[in-house]
Order: structure tokens, then C-alpha cells, then sequence
């Protein structure tokens, strides 16, 4: 398991992948990320201070993802991270947080004192796949109030059931209304949900500038960000 990177293309940064408790969400039927999960506090802390150890501050800014979302992470480790804002000179910090925690974003702000873009997980706008297939637990009530909470969003594209017209609209809604914007196209894993192999294929073909886009970022397969 690669657990540090550093990402040198768009939104240079390095970035690492963090042990968590128990994904308090937990119910997207598509994710065994969940798996990486422990209840093991000292390990998860003791592992993590290893990784954050890996950090140089070389640019300035630090992506912290893990299994769920940064509430997750121990107090320790929540500790360990600050340390390593103010010793590498990290002016800006890339979390990730679901929905539910959308009101409780302003606790991380405060802790870390340092400018944040908070990404969450929509995975598409079509409520309907998104609630009835994969179980992902967003309830808003408008676009409006999604970016009011969260600076960026990360979209799947490939899954069975899926169609060529929701993808594009995904796309151009991300565009129209996010300053930044990721991409995943999905890799088959151990769940039950399956990727559509035909819709990767024209999704590749249609959208191969998205590479060129600015405020997009697309990981092609899950470890294209250099972890997991």
C-alpha cells in the first residue's frame, strides 16, 4: 500500500493517504475503501505519524484523504497533522468530507488555521442513481446549497446503470458551478456494483480534454493520484 505522493501536474501538492476509524457514513454500496478502516487507535496513530513523517511542505499544500472522511481520523493524528501544517510551511490543506459532516466544517477550520478546500463526494448529480443505487446520503435541495458547504466535488463515472446523457450532465454542471472538480472513473472492486467496460470506453474517447481542463482533475484508474 503507497500511502505518500506528490501530485505535479494541476493544483500541485503532495498528498497522503491516512488510516481511519470506522467510516461513520459507510453505506455507499460501490466503496471497500471502508476496508482500510481500524479500531486499532494507537496503530492507526502510529502509522500515520510514519506517512506525515514523508511530507516536505515542497509546495506548500497537502491533500489528507482517507477511508471516510477527516472526522474520522484520530485526535492524535488530527495533532500530527497540524504539526506538520506548521513545520513543512502547509498554507493550504485538501480534506474530504461527506455530507453529513457538512455543518461541522468550520470545527476543521478552526483546528488547522490554514486555508482549506473541502471536497466531498457526490459522485453525480442524478439524485435518483446517486440515493437509490449508491446509497450515497446526499439530501440537499439545490446546487446552491452543496457549493455553500463544499469547494469541490468528486463525480464516478462508469458504473452499470449509468447513461451517456447523465455523464454529460455531471460534466457540465461540475463545470458551470465548482472552481475545481475530480473525476473517478470507476475500478471494478469487491462489491457487488459492477463497471460498465462500454461506457468507460466512449466516457475516454468523449472526454480525453478533460486532461486539459484546469479545474479538473481525472483519475483514469483509483491510484492515478500516486496511493492506494
Amino acid at each position: 500500500m503507497i500511502r505518500y505522493s506528490r501530485i505535479v501536474e494541476k493544483f500541485k501538492r503532495e498528498i497522503v493517504m491516512l488510516k481511519s476509524t470506522p467510516c461513520r457514513w459507510g453505506k455507499c454500496t460501490f466503496c471497500d475503501y471502508i476496508e482500510d478502516n481500524s479500531k486499532d487507535i494507537n496503530y492507526i496513530n502510529q502509522i500515520n505519524k510514519e506517512i506525515l513523517d514523508e511530507v516536505t511542505g515542497e509546495f506548500g499544500v497537502l491533500e489528507v484523504i482517507n477511508s471516510g472522511n477527516v472526522f474520522e481520523l484520530p485526535k492524535e493524528t488530527l495533532e500530527a497533522i497540524r504539526k506538520t501544517i506548521v513545520d513543512c510551511n502547509i498554507n493550504c490543506l485538501f480534506l474530504e468530507a461527506h455530507w453529513i459532516y457538512r455543518k461541522r466544517l468550520d470545527e476543521i477550520r478552526e483546528f488547522f488555521n490554514v486555508k482549506i478546500m473541502f471536497k466531498t463526494g457526490l459522485e453525480t448529480f442524478d439524485e435518483q442513481f446517486r440515493e437509490k443505487v449508491l446509497m450515497k446520503g446526499f439530501q440537499y435541495k439545490d446546487i446552491g446549497e452543496l457549493k455553500g458547504f463544499f469547494d469541490s466535488i468528486c463525480l464516478l463515472v462508469g458504473v452499470e446503470g449509468q447513461t451517456k446523457a447523465m455523464i454529460k450532465k455531471d460534466i457540465d454542471l461540475a463545470r458551470e458551478h465548482f472552481s475545481h472538480f475530480t473525476v473517478n472513473v470507476y475500478t471494478e472492486n469487491s462489491t457487488a456494483i459492477k463497471p460498465d467496460h462500454e461506457l468507460i470506453k466512449w466516457f475516454q474517447k468523449k472526454y480525453k480534454s478533460l486532461e486539459q481542463e484546469s479545474k479538473c482533475e481525472v483519475l483514469w484508474v483509483n491510484t492515478d493520484f500516486g496511493v492506494g
